[in-house]
């Protein structure tokens, strides 16, 4: 058997501490890119819930929801990383608070119906991340 000269294992070494120590990914709640798209998928949600007059483009938001799991798993999360975020209860109520948080500073009141409802219509209008979800 062939031994790996010293000299060889401090250059490998080395070259692995210089690089810096691995970088461990961030919580996809920590991913702005997933974690926004979820909460806009979440305030439509809400508002198709909340609006008689406005519906769901539910082909949209499936292709939205799968597009974000491709991405998450690009990123390198696992499938059951990805499930585990999506179904949290505490990650779902955290998403509830950074809804409403964010529905606040638009000057919704998530509470009122026909201020989320006037919303959503704006967000329609507008075509955003949340409006391209209802119709």
């Amino acid at each position: 058997m062939r031994l790996i000269p010293k000299r060889a294992v401090a250059l490998a070494l080395g070259a692995v501490m210089a690089a810096g120590p691995l970088a461990a990914k961030p919580a996809l709640r920590d991913v702005a890119e997933i974690d926004n798209a979820l909460m806009a998928i979440a305030i439509a949600d809400e508002i198709r819930k909340t609006c008689d007059d406005i519906n769901a483009r539910m082909i949209k938001a499936y292709t939205t929801i799968n597009a974000l799991k491709s991405r998450a798993g690009a990123l390198g999360y696992s499938d059951d990383e990805i499930e585990d975020y999506v179904t949290s209860k505490d990650e779902k109520a955290r998403m509830r608070a950074k809804a409403t948080a964010y529905l606040a500073s638009q000057g919704v009141n998530a509470g009122d119906g026909a201020s989320l409802c006037a919303f959503g219509e704006t967000q329609i209008d507008k075509g955003t991340a949340i409006g391209v979800l209802l119709r």
